[in-house]
């Protein structure tokens, strides 16, 4: 061992006398990284501030792309276990069971990782820097990427961001593994909090946004808290600026906020990497214009502190120093940073020397992972409202219709992974109930009251019968022969959920696919197409394009006018990413209205209706391509369930059929009860790969449902103000001034919670304890979620309220507890004027508690702060 000890430290001598630090793991991240980009041409260094870092052999440096996903699980990467979408996960209210969530995501990251790695080098979607969470305030629920975050409550979204962060970097729950004499050498994974900042729609104007004249008391209360606790608190390592600008400047340009407040105030010591093209944004036509060509929108950003850039613009960099405009000393700072993370992650040293680098591969999508995405599937279902028709008995006779009540794209949500199975809530009510007591009627739209007679026997394939020819290549050159032939006898659809191929010989994902036939239509008419794809698709007809599209879902993505009897050659391309997920359902045909007395007729001796409705993430999501009424590019325009849906429903009602309303959507809709007349409500969100389970578990009561809402619901569009002011007047609980459909917080049992008088010892001030009992005065175990929130009856321009703790309790029929908040100073931090920032102010408050914001549920206790 002495021997051991003696060489290393005689290899350390050699390697500090020759000036070549980086080689040594002993070293410091920091003098390593200043060791090696010394050793840099200034091309080197500009190469590895792009995400797609390449090679630079003679350092020892290898490929590495920044750019890889993990929202609620490792996405576009294959095989991964997908739990519930982030806003489901928030309704939780449950943080330690998000930490656990994320360290089993971070499992299989890091496992996918040296998977990869055994392969070649790294490309898209195999690092161990993931972009996420998204910790924006859900602000307005026309927001289409709302569903990506945690919620509208700057507290609740600081809690669950910082278990997101400190399950990916393998920090403990509590914090504390990175720092002190046994901090860990190497980080696990590096997190990313985005978008900073003030960001949360519209898409339809991102590249050109300006947040302008944001009150110093909304950015300071509102949108900078979860950055600021994931930077302090967290040691989150990674922050992406947004696309768009805050106070004239493009937030990846932006002093104010990347150097005053996030590197100045906060102490910032990681990386700064830009949303994907939001450098170009600078300088393109359309977009903010900020600067007038390549090379100054690199200089601005650079200097701005954006150290990595996910983009093209800052191979311009060296054209800039060679102008004079930036420094190459500016860079250094920059490039710096970047290769000071890759040593914290290991990823420059030896797989023996990083213990993160034993995780099996058997880990992906393991039992224990599926179960932990049934557990949080079945935490965040919301039980609306309920008139005892819930839980179901598992002997009665069930209707189930609706657009989502058997498409598991739309559980996985967006930026997913693609798990071995995914159950939906057809697939599972089809396990528990008998046939001949489960009645399903398909065929029902999200946004539509039509449906298509399909004409798919009126095709012909090459071998004279109905169907398409398919041909596969497993890369994107279609300028040679297939590598697949195949024909398609049946209307198309593929996935390759499972690992499931769309054909022998076809590669899982990055491949290309054209499908052809002939057509005959025995009647003249308009014909139009249904799509679902995940990838690109676009469909011909005669050589003309109809539609083209990526993700998304569209019972008329397009109509052709044909003749009877005369031949139509269709043709449908399509291609897909390696391994960002595939998928497409296709079908064509005739328009007919919804026939509501058919389907009433066929649910005559059904017992209760299951309406599975809602909306999808291919309608609400990322700068979507969506041209369907009530959607504009990816955001909502109105917050009321779909016209076809409330119709349908409303003929139900008229039956006389009881129903049971289930909710999938990422955002509130106005589930009013002239909207949708149900006996009870059930929000499930999108619910990962365990969705039908969790929902049939809640349904039948085999489990009691205990979460709760963290969004507000509102009654109508015409309560909320303007989609683009991002003054806080008037929105979510904390300012609101109507009364909602239902509270921030809201979220019903099957059993019956009291909360008793709480108390407060050493109320006079610092280190003060707030004691709520609880008791479950019901016949049913069940969890009760309690939330202190905190007034301050002095501003009279601040919030009406502010959460600042919450616990679940879970109680047996008859049993209390008492559950402790510590009321330290983080409960009174509140706004002050006079600094402008968020500050411990002494004075008189009140303090609330219950099993929501509604205030006139809330019992109260007054309470004078002391710091």
């Amino acid at each position: 061992m002495k021997c051991k000890i003696l060489t290393i430290l005689g290899v350390m001598t050699v390697l500090s006398a020759s000036g070549q630090v980086y080689k040594d793991p002993t070293a410091t991240p920091h003098q390593r990284a200043e060791s090696i980009v010394a050793e840099m041409t200034l091309q080197e260094k500009v190469s590895l501030m792009q995400h797609q870092s390449p090679a630079i052999e003679r350092l020892g440096i290898k490929q590495y792309n920044w750019w890889n996903e993990a929202l609620h699980g490792v996405g576009r990467a294959g095989t991964a276990t997908v739990f519930p979408q982030p806003i489901g996960m928030a309704a939780s209210f449950d943080d330690r069971l998000l930490y656990d969530v994320f360290t089993a995501v971070s499992d299989e990251a890091r496992a996918k990782n040296s998977m990869a790695k055994k392969e070649g080098p790294l490309n898209i979607y195999q690092g161990l820097t993931f972009w996420t969470p998204n910790v924006n305030i859900f602000r307005d629920p026309r927001w289409g990427r709302g569903h990506e975050t945690y919620g509208e409550d700057p507290y609740l979204t600081s809690r669950m961001g910082l278990s997101v962060v400190r399950g990916l970097q393998g920090d403990s729950f509590e914090g504390g593994n990175y720092r002190g004499d046994r901090a860990l050498n190497y980080y696990k994974l590096m997190a990313c909090a985005k978008h900073y900042a003030v960001h949360s729609g519209p898409e339809w104007s991102r590249h050109s946004f300006n947040a302008k004249n944001i009150a110093a008391r909304d950015l300071c209360e509102t949108y900078l808290p979860a950055f600021k606790s994931l930077v302090e608190d967290g040691d989150v390592k990674q922050v992406m600026c947004a696309y768009n600008r805050y106070e004239d400047e493009p937030c990846c340009g932006s002093n104010q906020l990347l150097q005053n407040i996030l590197r100045g105030e906060w102490g910032f010591d990681g990386v700064v990497v830009s949303d994907c093209g939001a450098i170009g944004d600078f300088y393109n036509d359309g977009c903010h214009k900020t600067e007038p060509d390549p090379q100054h929108a690199a200089t601005a950003a650079v200097r701005a502190g954006t150290d990595l850039e996910c983009g093209g613009v800052y191979g311009w960099l060296v054209d800039a120093v060679s102008k004079g405009i930036i420094d190459e000393k500016e860079i250094d700072k920059s490039v710096t940073r970047v290769m000071n993370m890759r040593y914290r992650l290991g990823e420059m040293d030896d797989d023996a020397l990083v213990e993160w680098t034993k995780i099996p591969a058997d880990v992906v999508d393991s039992d224990a992972h599926k179960a932990l995405a049934r557990q949080m599937a079945l935490e965040s279902i919301v039980l609306l409202k309920n008139d005892g028709t819930l839980p179901l008995s598992k002997d009665m006779k069930i209707g189930l219709l609706g657009p989502n009540a058997n498409d598991s794209i739309m559980q996985w949500g967006n930026y997913n992974g693609y798990p071995t199975s995914t159950s939906t809530l057809l697939s599972e009510l089809s396990a528990r109930v008998p046939e001949e007591n489960l009645v399903y009627v398909p065929g029902i739209s999200y946004t539509s009251d039509k449906v298509i007679n399909s004409y798919f026997d009126q095709t012909r394939a090459s071998n004279g019968l109905p169907g398409f020819d398919a041909r596969y290549w497993n890369d994107k050159n279609k300028n040679r022969t297939p590598d697949v032939t195949a024909i398609v006898s049946q209307p198309i659809s593929f996935s390759s959920t499972g690992a499931t191929v769309w054909a022998p010989g076809v590669a899982l994902g990055g491949f290309a696919a054209e499908f052809s036939t002939v057509f005959t239509p025995r009647e003249s008419g308009e014909i139009v197409f249904s799509v679902q794809t995940i990838g690109w698709t676009w469909i011909e007809v005669n050589g003309q394009g109809l539609f083209w599209g990526n993700d998304c879902k569209s019972g008329e993505a397009a109509k052709y006018q044909v003749e009877a009897g005369k031949d139509y050659n269709i043709n449908i391309h399509y291609y897909c990413e390696d391994m960002t997920g595939d998928a497409l359902s296709l079908d064509f045909g005739s328009q007919r209205p919804i026939d509501k007395q058919e389907i009433i007729n066929r649910l005559a001796d059904v017992d209760v209706v299951v309406f599975a409705g809602g909306i999808s993430p291919q309608l609400e999501g990322e700068e979507k391509a969506v041209s369907v009424e009530g959607f504009r590019g990816g955001d909502r325009e109105i917050i009321e369930l779909p016209k076809s849906q409330s119709e349908l429903l409303a003929a139900l009602r008229d039956a006389g059929k009881k129903v049971v309303f289930v909710n999938y959507s990422g955002s509130a809709i106005a589930l009013t009860d002239e909207a949708v007349p149900a006996a009870a409500l059930l929000q499930a969100w999108y619910p990962g790969q365990a969705g039908g389970e969790a929902v049939a578990d809640v349904l039948f009561g085999d489990y009691n449902p205990s979460g709760k809402l963290p969004i507000t619901f509102y009654t109508s569009t015409d309560e909320l103000p303007d989609f683009q002011d991002y003054s806080m007047k008037n929105r979510t609980y904390r300012y609101y001034q109507g009364k909602p459909l239902y509270h921030f917080g809201h979220g019903l049992s099957y059993t019956d919670f009291q909360i008793g008088k709480a108390k407060i010892k050493n109320k006079k001030g610092v280190g003060a304890v707030l004691t709520v009992p609880v008791t479950n005065k019901g016949k049913m175990a069940g969890t009760e979620t309690v939330q202190v929130y905190v007034s301050r009856p002095a501003d009279v321009d601040g919030p009406s309220m502010q959460l600042r703790d919450f616990a679940r309790v879970e109680l047996r029929p008859g049993e209390t507890k008492k559950v402790e908040f510590k009321l330290d100073e983080n409960a009174f931090l509140w706004f002050d004027p006079a600094n402008e920032e968020m500050l411990p102010l002494a004075g008189d408050y009140i303090i609330r508690y219950g099993s929501s914001s509604d205030a006139a549920q809330l019992q109260s206790v007054k309470f004078t702060y002391k710091p």
